[in-house]
């Protein structure tokens, strides 16, 4: 019961006044599909057009969406970061690691280029140099999406319109890390990303910070991910095996 007050209480906060973008308009699917290289799934789509519903409303979006590995999450924020940059505004998405913000960015980047979207990366390790460049080039309004990790949320990165924030593998940040984000823009939308359902992103959507959409279909080809536990003697892995579901 107080979890859910304080949830509750945390949504009615963070809804409070306008958002930095209002009336942003659902993005031309077909517009869409010529930024990618393939045909989002039906899910996808789905999920794309829940995320457009919240985006032009006056009411901030505080939104998980959660999917399997490789059901293309990526997808989604991109769409959603297209149509805030189409807007006019900017997009902020924080991974947890280096490793995976650069795998963002090179997955990123050819969709961003064929949109128009111009997008940097920011890391602790981005020379002074570059980052200098990249602040400057951000408080101008001249980066639409900035991918990066806990560096997003150092006090000199300025943006200009921050529209929406975006937060992968969302139970790695704590409440007050995705705050300090969110608080670079005027009211700006939430999107939170996760791959597994754990307690917490649980929580988060059953008492009513988040609400919720799921994708449940991956790409054709896709093979789906599977868990195996191997028991045996000596660390030894044996014949026997389970899929633990």
């Amino acid at each position: 019961f107080f979890l859910q007050l304080a949830l509750l209480g945390t949504r009615r906060e963070w809804t409070q006044g306008g958002c930095a973008f209002t009336g942003i308009e659902a993005l031309e699917p077909e517009f869409l599909r010529n930024c990618l290289p393939f045909e989002p799934t039906k899910a996808q789509w789905r999920v794309i057009d829940e995320l457009f519903g919240e985006l032009g409303s006056d009411e901030p979006m505080l939104r998980l969406v959660q999917g399997d590995v490789g059901s293309g999450k990526t997808v989604v924020a991109f769409a959603a970061a297209l149509a805030v940059a189409r807007a006019g505004g900017q997009a902020a998405l924080m991974a947890p690691t280096e490793i995976l913000a650069g795998q963002h960015l090179r997955t990123l980047q050819a969709w961003c280029d064929k949109a128009g979207v111009r997008v940097a990366l920011l890391t602790g390790s981005t020379p002074r140099a570059q980052r200098n460049s990249i602040l400057a080039l951000l408080a101008g309004g001249q980066i639409d999406l900035l991918i990066g990790t806990h560096a997003l949320i150092v006090g000199d990165v300025n943006f200009k319109q921050l529209a929406l924030v975006i937060v992968d593998e969302q139970h790695r940040f704590g409440v007050e890390q995705r705050a300090a984000l969110r608080e670079k823009g005027g009211h700006p939308h939430l999107m939170v990303m996760t791959a597994t359902p754990i307690p917490r992103s649980l929580a988060l959507t059953a008492f009513g910070e988040l609400e919720a959409s799921v994708i449940d279909e991956l790409p054709p080809g896709r093979e789906p991910a599977e868990t195996r536990l191997f028991t045996g003697k000596r660390g030894l892995a044996k014949a026997r095996r389970e899929v633990v579901s």
